[in-house]
């Protein structure tokens, strides 16, 4: 699939691929486009049923990351860093498995599914109710993660989300049919096909024995903790993050 999408920067700069989470749209990444765009090829996505995208009618990481590795293939763009916010965060892990690329940039998304199973059982009653109990229950799980996010920044997002409940739900299907031990298998599958270096960059803790766990599954892994910067830390420090994301690519170019 196609997807909406925008396209900045020379066709001969470092390309970088930019991938939103659950119910965002590329106008996420809006502040960082310029900055990056100076010296980039900035590819940033609306993944299926996001956005400007089209629906689909599959929505597991897969499926979400083929569109983006068509998506880029019909634009020119290869030899990207993949750069991934929360959902966009398994998005490009799987890109990273299924398709060439220079490197991964895990914004705030544990791979470690087992664990958000627990956290999602919680809310999983409200997500699948009427459509105002799963509003309250994507405004609870996500105003939980904001964090020092400015009250500006969120009202920015708010106005780009498509928080649509029948593509929330296929999209966390595996999660809730899937036991533990099923889930960890299946991420332990396609973390271990990651072969380019990657960085995971946590505002919030992913918990004890996760770096471990991830650099076991994917020995290029670098997992860092910024404390307190809740899940959306790229747009509370854009300047921090920024610079981060140019001493990861220096290093990758070696």
């Amino acid at each position: 699939m196609q997807l909406a999408h925008e396209l900045l920067g020379e066709s001969s700069a470092p390309a970088l691929i930019l991938i939103h989470g659950i119910t965002d749209s590329r106008q996420m990444w809006l502040p960082l486009l310029g900055a990056l765009a100076t010296d980039h090829r900035v590819l940033a996505v609306d993944l299926r049923g996001h956005g400007e995208s089209a629906d689909g009618d599959a929505y597991d990481p897969i499926s979400y990351a083929t569109d983006v590795v068509e998506t880029a293939a019909a634009l020119g763009v290869s030899d990207a860093i993949i750069v991934g916010h929360s959902l966009g965060g398994v998005v490009a892990s799987a890109f990273a498995a299924i398709a060439p690329c220079r490197a991964v940039v895990n914004i705030d998304q544990p791979l470690r599914l087992s664990s958000f199973k627990e956290v999602l059982g919680m809310i999983e009653p409200m997500l699948k109710g009427d459509d105002a109990s799963f509003h309250d229950a994507i405004g609870l799980m996500f105003g939980a993660m904001n964090g020092p996010l400015s009250v500006a920044e969120q009202a920015r997002m708010d106005l780009h989300q498509r928080a649509d409940q029948r593509v929330v739900l296929a999209t966390w299907a595996s999660v809730f049919d899937s036991t533990p031990e099923e889930l960890d298998a299946t991420v332990e599958a396609l973390a271990s096909a990651i072969p380019v270096p990657y960085l995971a960059v946590h505002g919030l803790d992913p918990g004890p024995g996760y770096a471990e766990w991830l650099q076991r599954l994917v020995p290029t892994a670098t997992v860092e903790l910024w404390p307190d910067m809740g899940h959306y830390l790229h747009l509370v420090d854009p300047a921090r993050f920024l610079r981060r994301l140019d001493e990861f690519e220096t290093q990758v170019r070696g």
